[in-house]
């Protein structure tokens, strides 16, 4: 699948889950997509749960939901800090108002929960975890090992990766293009 010209975010903090990060970051590479790493702040190096390290290029508060094709929130425990910036809930809940990728694996869709209500009567799945959460903000939750609705793909756990990533490309392919 040729994703060329396609911009894609992958958001990140510490504790990352290394996997849920690196490996859709090289697939959609592969594919010919331009990635960019995004954080509370640019150029800063984070590490994920097992201390591997990720610099950003930009931090949430540049981002512009216009200049984008989709956003990618990987697990780990850097969600619940993900979440603390509005800007980061505020960017997630454009690209979904524009029918762009959103998507979020294991404990990702903490942020999709803090997105604006983007939930709400939504099909999703999440790290069982977080289950509470993702119900409490009005998904209706699935135990599958990928989720997709409409736009929003989400999936469980790092063992899910190879179907979060197919479905992702997918969505990817067939998503209004950015401006």
């Amino acid at each position: 699948m040729d994703l060329t010209g396609k911009r894609i975010v992958i958001y990140c903090e510490n504790m990352y889950q290394e996997m849920e990060l690196w490996v859709p970051l090289y697939r959609l590479q592969e594919a010919g997509a331009q990635v960019v790493l995004a954080g509370s702040k640019a150029n800063q190096t984070y590490t994920s749960k097992l201390g591997y390290p990720a610099t950003t290029t930009m931090s949430y508060d540049e981002l512009n939901a216009n200049d984008f094709d989709g956003v990618i929130i990987p697990g780990g425990f850097a969600p619940d800090h993900m979440r603390r910036y509005p800007k980061a809930n505020l960017f997630v809940k454009q690209m979904d108002d524009q029918g762009k990728l959103v998507a979020a694996i294991c404990h990702g869709p903490w942020v999709l929960c803090s997105a604006h209500g983007m939930l709400k009567g939504r099909k999703a799945t999440s790290f069982f975890a977080i289950k509470d959460d993702v119900v409490n903000a009005g998904a209706n939750w699935e135990d599958a090992e990928v989720v997709v609705d409409r736009n929003l793909v989400t999936s469980r756990m790092p063992g899910d990766i190879p179907a979060f990533n197919k479905a992702c490309l997918e969505v990817l392919a067939h998503a209004p293009a950015a401006a």
